[in-house]
């Protein structure tokens, strides 16, 4: 098995944007890591896409 040259990897790399970009949840998911990547740098804290679990208090406001 040979070293792959620079084309067979560039093919690789626009075939997995073309996968991520064909899902709708990928590419907000995507985004909003790329937002918050963009609004915490720099920093040493890694980046939580996830929201947190509603407490009791949001569960008594509705």
């Amino acid at each position: 098995m040979g070293i792959p040259n620079k084309t067979e990897m560039e093919n690789e790399i626009k075939e997995l944007e073309r996968k991520r970009d064909a899902d709708p949840k990928q590419r907000a998911l995507e985004k909003s890591l790329d937002k918050g990547l963009k609004d915490s740098f720099p920093g040493s804290d890694p980046v939580n896409v996830t929201q947190p679990s509603p407490s009791k208090v949001d569960h008594n406001k509705n």
